[in-house]
């Protein structure tokens, strides 16, 4: 499969004579009526050396121009669905027009609490220099410390605004996020959590600055080209935090080049597991059915919940 044939039907007559130099051995000598295949369809075969007469050929019929398919179709998108499930899950109200709605817990904004309990002094203790990256839900910032144990320190600041909150879902995720922060610390491999701050606008996570860019720009640079070694040195820390992570209970559920940062430029840095916004709890046989993840990224098991 993947190549299609339909060749042009040339009506010769009697009088007809081939080009010097040139044989028509399938050249029918007199005309006779097409003789039936005895199916109820038929196409013409793409290999007329097989196949001397083809029922298909007749002054009644047209043709079917050449075509030529290099792949039968392309493969569906996985972003629909994450897209439409995250959609929901944080209350946009960008739906497409073909798709029914399917409400997950209240989707309703009017007596949401949005206050997590966390301190309302960031402007204190921290300086937002410039932002430094941007996802779907927030953005994330550098900052320096004022004050206090990280006074003088770089640091990068997550700021989710609340008024993207539209939802329990999108409040819990948020609290969730933080909560396993605080739980997973002790890893070489994890960007080390300093603290959570809040306002009435946004809630900001405090976490270490990594400046040494994304494993994506990384491969990149490289040309998507790893030695052995150099690809064994990369596997092993991020299956390193993997097994940390599912060994405290919690699974990433965003795993990516984009999400594992180097602490710095240099060529042995460690590589930092970032961005637990997806991120959840998960108990011994239990069953997580959520479709979250990034397009193309995903596991198909996930999007089939299989």
């Amino acid at each position: 499969m993947g190549i299609c044939h339909g060749k042009p039907i040339e009506h010769q007559s009697k009088n007809t004579l081939p080009a010097s130099g040139e044989t028509d051995e399938e050249a029918p000598t007199n005309s006779q009526p097409a003789k039936s295949s005895g199916f109820p369809f038929y196409s013409p075969s793409p290999l007329p050396s097989l196949f001397k007469s083809s029922p298909a050929v007749s002054s009644s019929v047209s043709s079917t121009p050449l075509r030529i398919f290099k792949r039968p179709f392309p493969p569906p998108s996985p972003a629909k669905h994450i897209r439409a499930f995250l959609a929901r899950r944080h209350g946009s109200s960008t739906k497409p027009s073909n798709e029914v709605t399917i409400p997950e817990g209240k989707e309703c904004e009017i007596g949401l609490d949005k206050s997590f309990g966390f301190s309302k002094h960031f402007a204190s203790h921290f300086e937002i220099d410039g932002e430094v990256g941007r996802g779907h839900f927030g953005y994330t910032c550098s900052a320096k410390g004022k004050k206090g144990s990280l006074k003088g320190q770089e640091v990068a600041v997550k700021v989710i605004p609340k008024s993207k909150m539209t939802t329990a879902i999108a409040i819990e995720d948020v609290s969730r996020e933080v909560k396993i922060l605080r739980a997973l610390t002790g890893h070489n491999n994890l960007v080390q959590f300093y603290d959570a701050f809040e306002d009435d606008e946004n809630v900001y996570i405090v976490m270490e600055l990594c400046k040494g860019g994304e494993l994506l720009d990384k491969i990149l640079q490289r040309g998507g080209k790893y030695s052995e070694d150099d690809a064994k040195k990369v596997m092993v820390q991020i299956l390193s935090v993997v097994a940390y992570c599912h060994l405290q209970g919690v699974v990433h559920r965003d795993l990516k080049p984009e999400n594992f940062l180097f602490s710095t430029k240099d060529e042995s840095s460690p590589l930092k597991a970032i961005d637990f916004g997806l991120s959840d709890y998960v108990k011994p046989d239990e069953r997580l059915n959520d479709i979250v993840g990034s397009a193309y990224y995903v596991a198909p098991e996930v999007l089939h919940r299989t």
